[in-house]
Parts: C-alpha cells; structure tokens; sequence
C-alpha cells in the first residue's frame, strides 16, 4: 500500500468510540483499558465515511407521525416453541438478531434446525457460513433429518459477494454463521476487529430493513461472556439472545438479553440430544431431577421467568471453619446477597454463622438473580446449621429485608400453582401474599412474615 494512504486509530472495544491514540480510559463509555489499535485506508474513508457524496433527490423527507398507517404482520413461526416464546411470538419480518454464546453450545444446530423447519414450511432459507465447509454442514444436517429444495448453502466471508447473493436469490430468511469471519473489502482491519465488525453488521443491517429479510447473526463469546467486538454491535440488531449452561451437561438455556418485539424476561430451555436441540416442555420437573429426599440443606424454591414459574433446587452446606477466616462460595446465585442473608439470619435469628463456611449451590447450572429466592436460601442455610432435613414436598419463595422481614414477590399465585402441578403439598409464602395464594389452592399454604417466623413455623 502507498505510503501516506494508511492511518493508525484506536477503537473502543466496548462501545466503538474512535480516537487517533490510545487512551486508558474510553471517552465514550467511560472503560478501561478497552481501546485497541487497527490500521485503515484514508482514502476509502473519504469514499465510504460522513464525506460520501449523496444525491441530493435520494435525500429522506419528514413525514407527519399522525399520518403513518401500522400494519399488523403475523410472525413467522420457526416450528420451535421455546424459540418462539423467547423471539416474542416469531420472527419478524426484516429483523436483525444476535445469537451469542460458548464455543460448543449449540448455536449453529439450533439455527440449522430452524433452517429445517422453515424450509419444511416453504420458506426460502439461505444458511451463510464462514467456518465451515459444505461437507461439514451436511454432516451436521444428515443428523437433523432431510431439508427440503428450499434450503441453500452458501460458504463465503466477502460481504460484497454475500451481498449480491441475497439481492439476486432474495431469501426469507438468513444465518450467518458467524460476524466474527466476514469482512468488508472498504475496511483494510482483519476479520474479527472492531472496525469489521460493526461495518460488517451495518451492511447486514441495510440488507435486512431494505430488502425486508429476516437475518441470524452468530457472534462468539469473550472469556466475560460477552459477544466478541465493540458493544455498539448489541445496539444494531433488533434481537440479542444468549446460550447459557455447561457444555458438558445435557441442558441449554436461551435468553433474551434485548429484544425490540417483545419481553426480554422469557427463557427457553433445550436439552442436547444426539439428533440436535431438543424442547424441554417442563423446566421445573427437569430442574428437579434427581433430587435427593430426606437430605438437610435441600430446599425447592420459585422463581419467574418471564411469565413462566420455574421450580429450582437450593442447596446449601454449612460446617464450621477451621481458620479464622470462614469460605464462603456461591455457585448460580449472588455472592454478596448470601453473605448479606447469613448476616440477617446471624442478626434477627440469633444463628451464629460468623465461624462457619458455608456454600450454596443452584442445581441445573442456572444462574438467578431474582430475590423471590433469597427465603429458600436461609431456608437452607439453617437446614444445613442444624443438619435437619426439611419437607421434600415444601416450597419456599420470597424477598428478605434487611430488618429480616419477608416481603412480597410479583406473581405469587402463579408460583404456588406451578408448586400444585407437580404434585407439591406445602407453599411456604410472604404473609402480605397469603389470601391471594390461598384462593383455589388445594395445597397448604403457610404465610411467614418474617424470618423468624419462617424458623418457628418450618422447623417448629
């Protein structure tokens, strides 16, 4: 390349803010140490920057906001339910959505199994991949089942060429598998950096909202978990959904972390199976799975997902500690809002936990951050303490304050009926929350107020 063609910038991985030096702490979003330098051609900025000429009878004109007619379109269902619910109904037509997670999750069976669906259905599928060959792809397909005519394969990272592509073909539907390979020839950056990146999602976005094309991107993870790229990435697209759980256990959890068409609280649970992703109808019972009976320090508790009740397994061990500093180790759950909990249960209930390590796990590898969960956690803690097995038909849900009072938790009535259907016979609940749980409710429900409270009438 000529000498004085090229210059070096600093982009900030977190959020895209351009600068001519490094700096320690990002202007834009205020983060350290984000900034990493990339080399770009001057001269195709000038071609493809703010100094692009435009004409001028292309120019956008504004419109009156009284005068703009909705259109009600139906969603496109993907023939996955847990999908479906997650997406807020279907997939929506000229969407852009990011599909992120571990290395080994299962994003690209989920999507070519989407492909499978709708291309059964009769929707033209175009499935883009960069790291894979075709022989690859087609293996992975065989093991799903057989696609029909209207499913294509295409293995290219040039955008320029991607592009034409989806103009000449005009897909429905599109993956591309993943934004971390495509590059854009305007752009002198490797594949993967900042700059390519967002410039890669740009045209992407272009092609989406004007052709009217529903695209999938697949975005890798960093060591945090986050996608791989400038944060200003999640802001582009329409939809962000995350794969959670262990790429050696049987469970995947999809989360919604961003979405423009619906709730961002829904879940959808998945278990691996040697054919693809397989829908788990019931999250509750299979989180419930293999639970041991007549165990101390075991305790079912609620939480909500969206509008879903999940019954999950708290587990908790606590055993005196042989240095002067106890262990504490939480795992699925917040470190800081156990120790805050031993410390109101050591306060208000007169347990000395201050000499004792203690651990508290969330079975399944789900991770909760909702409070509703915090009177199973003292629940098992003290079971623990005591070494004192607790009702394995008993579910515990509520917040805990500070002055150890339990206070009331959104959707109670759903939780205890979640708790009946699979066959559960006490519903320990904040008292406020009492007479609501109690209407139609054929299983015993006891009200606590406090903490304890909940100490005298669960253990007596």
């Amino acid at each position: 390349m000529a000498k004085g063609k090229t210059a070096t910038v600093f982009f900030c991985q977190n959020c895209g803010y351009e600068s001519t030096k490094w700096l320690g702490q990002c202007p834009g979003c205020r983060e350290w140490n984000t900034f990493v330098e990339e080399t770009i051609d001057k001269t195709e900025l000038k071609n493809t920057g703010n100094g692009a000429k435009r004409d001028r009878r292309e120019a956008s004109e504004p419109c009156v906001l009284s005068e703009i007619a909705i259109r009600e379109e139906n969603k496109t269902l993907t023939g996955i339910k847990e999908l479906d619910r997650v997406l807020g109904g279907g997939i929506v037509q000229g969407s852009l959505t990011l599909v992120g997670g571990d290395p080994g999750i299962g994003k690209s069976t989920l999507l070519l199994q989407v492909c499978h669906n709708l291309s059964a259905a009769g929707h033209k599928v175009l499935y883009i991949s960069g790291e894979e060959s075709k022989v690859q792809i087609k293996m992975r397909a065989d093991r799903l089942g057989t696609f029909s005519e209207h499913m294509f394969l295409l293995c290219e990272t040039n955008l320029d060429i991607i592009g034409e592509v989806i103009r000449r073909s005009k897909p429905e539907v599109v993956i591309i598998d993943s934004i971390q390979t495509m590059y854009n020839e305007n752009v002198s950056a490797a594949p993967g950096s900042v700059s390519q990146v967002r410039e890669s999602t740009g045209i992407l976005l272009q092609l989406a909202k004007g052709l009217g094309i529903s695209i999938f991107i697949v975005g890798h993870v960093t060591k945090e978990g986050t996608v791989a790229g400038p944060r200003v990435l999640e802001h582009m697209v329409d939809t962000v959904l995350y794969f959670e759980g262990d790429r050696h256990a049987s469970y995947r959890i999809l989360r919604g972390v961003k979405n423009r068409f619906g709730s961002t609280n829904e879940i959808g649970v998945f278990e691996m199976r040697e054919t693809g992703l397989a829908e788990v109808k019931n999250p509750s019972e299979y989180m419930l799975n293999g639970r041991p009976e007549n165990a101390s320090g075991s305790v079912v508790a609620c939480t909500m997902e969206g509008t879903r009740p999940l019954l999950i397994e708290l587990q908790a061990l606590v055993c005196h500690s042989n240095f002067g500093i106890p262990r504490r180790q939480t795992t699925g759950t917040d470190f800081n809002r156990v120790n805050l909990l031993m410390a109101v249960l050591e306060k208000r209930s007169g347990v000395q936990l201050s000499s004792c390590d203690a651990y508290v796990n969330i079975t399944g590898g789900i991770k909760i951050q909702e409070p509703a969960i915090d009177l199973g956690i003292v629940l098992a803690i003290l079971s623990s303490f005591r070494n004192k097995a607790l009702n394995p038909k008993m579910v515990a849900f509520g917040e805990v304050g500070l002055s150890g009072e339990v206070r009331a938790v959104s959707m109670a009535k759903q939780r205890v009926a979640e708790a009946e259907k699979l066959g559960f016979e006490e519903c320990v609940v904040p008292y406020v929350s009492l007479e609501e749980c109690k209407k139609g409710s054929k299983i015993r429900v006891i009200g606590v107020s406090s903490v304890q409270d909940a100490v005298d009438k669960v253990f007596g």
